[in-house]
């Protein structure tokens, strides 16, 4: 990364430290090292530059949308810091891809199953993309919410800063106990990834998957902690 990337995420790192009163420190319990499928719900855009920031220096990418890159500032930013463009409206083989090398290398993959920001913090449908890469690299998985600010821009306004509260859950990895992958499939699956990001939100933000915390996963299995740091690449 640049000096000038540096210097420009440094900056991004102040200004969400002045804009929000950051709660983040259950991100100690992201593992220090080893391949990791980091699965977040995704409200605005204030959460991209600011997990990334506050994972350093942890090797971190995301899965953004490629329309992103029409901008020559973003487009300038996002490959400097090896963002991976996403095309949405169908599978991205190309997408998947360059998340599976990353993936290889011990590095952290970022992906917000909801394919888009809600708006005001209730969970949406997910999107199964998260499925494959998941499947494909058998790398853990690990829950990740943020809320408080879903008023931001008009707490902005209002020069009023903007409660971020971050919460991680615990691993787990995907594994279809000998079923064919059919669409059905992969959509529980990640209907279930979205079960264990609503039991880490406020009942308020828990949107379609506001049903009972108890409800069974048949896809998921937990880990413990050391199961997740397994590979110093």
């Amino acid at each position: 990364m640049s000096l000038a990337h540096r210097i420009v995420l440094a900056g991004f790192k102040l200004l969400t430290r002045v804009l929000c009163r950051i709660d983040g420190a259950q991100l100690e319990r992201v593992p220090a090292r080893g391949p990791l499928i980091l699965v977040a719900n995704h409200t605005n855009i204030v959460e991209v530059p600011l997990i990334y920031t506050h994972l350093l220096p942890r090797p971190v990418t995301c899965l953004v949308a490629s329309y992103r890159w029409q901008n020559p500032f973003l487009r300038w930013l996002l490959d400097g810091t090896g963002m991976i463009p996403l095309r949405r409206g169908g599978p991205d083989i190309t997408a998947l891809r360059s998340g599976l090398r990353r993936l290889e290398r011990g590095e952290i993959v970022i992906i917000a199953p909801e394919g888009t920001r809600s708006g005001d913090g209730r969970l949406q449908r997910a999107k199964a993309g998260v499925v494959p890469l998941a499947l494909w690299s058998s790398a853990p998985l690990l829950p990740l919410v943020f809320y408080g600010h879903e008023d931001i821009g008009r707490n902005v306004r209002r020069l009023k800063r903007s409660d971020f509260h971050i919460v991680v859950g615990e691993p787990f990895r995907l594994d279809t106990h000998g079923a064919k992958v059919t669409r059905e499939v992969r959509q529980a699956m990640a209907d279930e990834i979205m079960t264990r990001l609503a039991r880490l939100l406020p009942p308020a933000n828990r949107g379609v998957y506001a049903g009972p915390k108890d409800s069974a996963a048949q896809y998921l299995t937990p880990l413990v902690p050391h199961d997740v740091v397994r590979c110093d690449n």
